[in-house]
């Protein structure tokens, strides 16, 4: 006859409640200054692959050069805005924490558009280069950002 075996003991359920919410705070803050590291570095790619690319000479080898820097830097800004998504997600906990690393981003990525008093300007109408990171960070984020809205709830 078989011997009935006591069922195994219970996991142990995780701590939940106010616990958590110092590491979440913090988990949201890393993820906003992520987001704004992020659009800083995706300005100064774009701002150096543009000058190089102008600064080549004319002919197949700038054309190389300039479609290997914009591969390479759009699907960077594609994988960055995804990992940076997660990251908020996992951190946060909420299906609201995208929004976290994209607000600092879209701030950043808009100031690099508007002239300084100096007369700087990061991003130029001519930055082809810039102008596609950041529909594709943008996209990236909505895309995101729609995903986590409409996905069933996690029970």
């Amino acid at each position: 006859m078989p011997v009935a075996s006591e069922p195994p003991p219970a996991e142990p359920s995780a701590p939940s409640g106010w616990s958590e919410t110092p590491l979440r705070v913090v988990g949201g803050v890393v993820a906003c200054w992520a987001g704004l590291l992020a659009a800083v570095l995706d300005l100064l790619f774009a701002t150096w692959a543009w000058e190089v690319v102008k600064g080549w000479p004319g002919g197949p080898v700038k054309g190389v050069v300039g479609t290997s820097l914009a591969v390479g830097g759009i699907a960077a800004v594609v994988v960055l805005t995804v990992l940076l998504a997660r990251f908020a997600h996992i951190a946060v906990g909420t299906r609201w924490a995208v929004a976290l690393p994209a607000l600092p981003w879209f701030v950043v990525i808009v100031a690099g558009g508007v002239r300084t008093a100096e007369g700087d300007l990061a991003l130029t109408g001519d930055n082809l280069l810039g102008l596609g990171m950041m529909v594709a960070g943008a996209i990236t984020f909505a895309v995101l950002g729609f995903r986590q809205l409409v996905a069933p709830p996690v029970r």
